[in-house]
């Protein structure tokens, strides 16, 4: 069976969606209120689940593209970025958390245009899915860490579930670096 149009440009109509639910996430976060931060959460689960169903669409439309592979990662880091500076803002993460998760971000991001300079790719590394994972797991959680009255110790959760998520993007981080330098070699 042939596919259509529609199916080929799913995968990067899915991608893009990612992005333009940022905006709507942030505002509903803006009132710091359980129920605008309910909604918020739902919301990021929502555009978290477009992360996987974009590679979906993807390989099963034969569809995979020069930009879902460079849009794909940016999308998830204008998602995470934003919403943990919203976190950041309101209190309920640390600086120097948001701080590892940016440095690391952008050492990747050099290591792969330099990479690209040297016609190398570097694919994506088990650390680095997992990192991403634990983040989209992480923030829900710490979004509606003021439900603790009703669910106890909900926040130190969301906050314990980003700390596994900082320590993979170090790891990650390091393993990208060493496959770079691996690669050189060869």
């Amino acid at each position: 069976m042939a596919v259509t149009e529609f199916q080929k440009n799913l995968p990067t109509r899915i991608t893009l969606s990612r992005v333009f639910f940022v905006p709507v996430i942030v505002a509903l976060m803006w009132p710091n209120t359980l129920g605008w931060n309910v909604a918020a959460a739902c919301f990021f689960i929502l555009a978290s689940i477009t992360d996987y169903y974009d590679g979906y669409y993807a390989r099963k439309y034969n569809a995979v593209s020069n930009f879902g592979k460079f849009m794909d990662p940016i999308a998830d880091k204008i998602l995470v970025t934003s919403v943990l500076a919203m976190l950041l803002a309101q209190g309920k993460i640390d600086a120097w958390m948001v701080i590892i998760i940016l440095a690391r971000d952008n050492f990747i991001g050099g290591i792969r245009s330099v990479a690209a300079a040297d016609q190398i790719i570097i694919a994506a590394k088990p650390a680095g899915k997992w990192k991403t994972a634990m983040q989209m797991v992480a923030i829900p959680i710490v979004i509606i860490g003021n439900l603790e009255p009703h669910i106890p110790y909900l926040d130190k959760i969301g906050y314990g579930v980003l700390w596994v998520s900082v320590i993979l993007s170090i790891t990650s981080g390091v393993e990208y670096y060493l496959g770079y330098l691996k690669s050189r070699k060869d």
